[in-house]
């Protein structure tokens, strides 16, 4: 088990929020379902639910709306290869998801993500800082990062 889980608070949609995240991201999975229970307004419907996405455990919680995500906190996707990439980026912009700038984007969920090729981090730590420069010039310019335009940056 580990020791640190993020837990997210939704208006309503726990369940279907745990459900998309879960058929987006491989080796994922429902952990456990805590319904309300037998005489409570919301009978039947998700209080909290606990699941795995790629090894990684999270809460989600119908706690009311109270609270709404911000991009202050978002979760950071890494990838090995622009299909990655491009497959996160649709699926998670799908159905009224808003894609932003810098790999930044909203679900539809309102939860902030960061889709990120690995050499994104990579070029922009590259001890030539005229190379590093030119990668952080080209990627403010994408929503998506385009892997091929930011090595071609780097390039120079």
């Amino acid at each position: 088990m580990q020791k640190i889980t993020t837990f997210l608070w939704f208006d309503g949609e726990a369940e279907e929020a745990m459900n998309y995240y879960v058929s987006i991201f491989k080796n994922s999975k429902v952990l456990s379902v805590t319904r309300w229970p037998q005489g409570h307004a919301s009978e039947g419907k998700v209080l909290v639910a606990s699941f795995e996405l790629d090894g990684v455990q999270f809460q989600a919680l119908n706690g009311g709306p109270q609270y709404k995500f911000t991009e202050a906190m978002s979760l950071s996707i890494d990838c090995k290869t622009q299909e990655e990439v491009d497959h996160f980026w649709t699926r998670l912009t799908e159905g009224g998801g808003e894609p932003g700038r810098c790999s930044w984007l909203k679900d539809r969920f309102g939860v902030s993500w960061q889709v990120v090729p690995e050499q994104l981090p990579r070029l922009l730590q590259d001890p030539d800082r005229a190379k590093a420069g030119r990668v952080m010039n080209a990627m403010m310019q994408m929503g998506k990062i385009d892997i091929a335009k930011i090595e071609e940056a780097a390039k120079g």
